[in-house]
This record gives structure tokens, C-alpha cells and sequence, in this order.
């Protein structure tokens, strides 16, 4: 009669467990040497190229690194060595200097989206916000928009006021933000009771901000694109995500941000 052989459960569980540390290491270790792009972005993007990047990043076995400002200070920081893969600005005429400079691959460049401005205040402000003529009120002391000499939302925002007469009025109120990101904040944290921001950002604070669009004929449209930056490490990687941005995926979450999409600026 043969012995009946004991294997305790513990000599079956060991090639399992190993089996199990090693792909762990395995997936640890592909994580690690996955192929970084880093985008260099204007601030209006913030919220919708973080969400963009994080579907990129499950179809491309790569790691996205966003970096968020005003396009004029990128396009300077480009030309001077800033290693990035992706420019994405807020105006077009930053791209296109770059490309007459060589400092972009000309054949990659996409407008992506037109952003749009609003006037905005506070949540809890007990101040109306629903004309920019409502800021000659007293009660607004301080108006945050986005410094105009390097940011295209700044831009546009000095445009609309001296459309309707107000720039000289209200000139001494103004709070300038290194981008628009920073305008926005000046906003929602009571520092300026008023501003003109990107509809991206004010989308996003819908229990930050209330606001108003602004009627688009008041400003330049605010066409914006990107490129791969010539001296990308990883020029196909840089091209995906360009060609993801404005493909099925990237043109919804575009447009959940508030952005008329290429093809549709004349939609209302």
C-alpha cells in the first residue's frame, strides 16, 4: 500500500507568492522606465489636460508630467532650452513665432480648442457679476485678470474692457495674476472681488464661482495650439498625445471644459 504524501498548504502557497513578488516587481519596474512626456501648458488647461493625460496615459505605457503657466513666459522659457515634448498655448502666436524660430516640428502644430472668458465672482459674494459695467461699482475694489504683456486670457480680457469703455475706469483696481490660473485664484479666495477668467477654470469652481460669459465679439478669439517641441526626447510619444488631444477621446472632455472645438467656432 503506498504512503499517502502530506504537502502542506504553506509548499503550495511558495510558488504562488513568488510567482506573485515577481510580477509586482515586473509591473514596479515598467512603471518606473516608462517613457515620461512633459507638456508644457497655458493655466486655462489645467483641469482639462489632467484629465485628458490620465486617459492618454492608459493607452500610451507612458508617464504625462503637466506643467501649467502663461504661454508668453513658455514660449520664452522654450527658446531658451526648457525641455519639454508638448507645447500647448493659449494663443496660437506664441506657436507660430516658435515655428518661424525652428523651435517647433512645424507639421505637428494643431489648434485645439478657442477658449472663452467670463466675468466672475465669488460663491459667497453678495456682489452681482452680471455685467462687466457692474464693475464701476464702489464695492469692487480689486478686478483680477491675468497679466495681459504675457497671457493671452490677460489679452483678451483688456480688450473686452476697453470695448465697452472701461479699461481706462477700472485700470486702478486691477490685480494682475502671473497666469490665469492665479487670477482665478484671486477670485474664489476674496483677495479681488471680481475678475475675468477663463471659462475653463470657472466650469471646474462651479461651487467656487459665479459667473457670466463674455460676449466674444468684445475680444480676439482666443485660438489655441499646440506643438511638439523640436528638441522633444520623445517626438512620437509628443505626437500621440497631440493627435489624442483633438481625437474622439481628447474633443469631449475638451468641450465638458468649455472650449469650442476645432471645426465648431461657429457654434454659439
Amino acid at each position: 500500500m503506498l504512503g499517502v504524501v502530506r504537502v502542506s498548504q504553506r509548499v503550495l502557497l511558495l510558488p504562488l507568492l513568488a510567482g506573485f513578488l515577481a510580477a509586482l516587481v515586473a509591473c514596479a519596474d515598467s512603471a518606473e522606465n516608462a517613457p515620461e512626456i512633459t507638456v508644457a501648458a497655458a493655466a486655462d488647461l489645467q483641469f482639462a489636460f489632467q484629465d485628458i493625460s490620465t486617459a492618454f496615459e492608459q493607452t500610451c505605457n507612458c508617464k504625462m508630467v503637466l506643467t501649467f503657466g502663461s504661454s508668453g513666459n513658455f514660449a520664452a522659457q522654450i527658446e531658451e532650452g526648457l525641455p519639454a515634448d508638448v507645447f500647448a498655448s493659449a494663443d496660437t502666436a506664441y506657436v507660430d513665432d516658435l515655428d518661424r524660430k525652428g523651435l517647433i516640428l512645424a507639421d505637428t502644430k494643431q489648434v485645439y480648442g478657442v477658449g472663452r472668458i467670463v466675468l466672475a465672482v465669488s460663491a459667497g459674494s453678495a456682489l452681482q457679476g452680471s455685467d462687466l459695467s457692474d464693475l464701476l461699482n464702489p464695492a469692487i475694489r480689486k478686478i483680477a485678470i491675468a497679466n495681459p504683456d504675457h497671457a493671452p486670457y490677460g489679452v483678451a480680457a483688456k480688450q473686452a474692457l476697453e470695448k465697452v469703455g472701461l479699461w481706462d475706469a477700472v485700470k486702478p483696481k486691477l490685480v494682475l495674476g502671473e497666469n490665469a490660473s492665479q487670477a482665478s485664484q484671486f477670485v474664489e479666495t476674496g483677495d479681488a472681488q471680481a475678475g475675468i477668467i477663463p471659462l475653463s477654470l470657472a466650469v471646474q469652481g462651479r461651487d467656487r464661482f459665479r459667473y457670466v460669459l463674455i460676449d466674444q465679439s468684445l475680444y480676439t478669439p482666443l485660438r489655441q495650439a499646440a506643438a511638439v517641441v523640436a528638441r522633444s526626447r520623445q517626438p512620437d510619444l509628443a505626437r500621440a498625445f497631440i493627435e489624442f488631444l483633438n481625437g474622439p477621446q481628447g474633443r469631449p472632455i475638451m468641450k465638458k471644459y468649455g472650449f469650442v472645438l476645432p471645426g465648431e467656432e461657429a457654434a454659439p
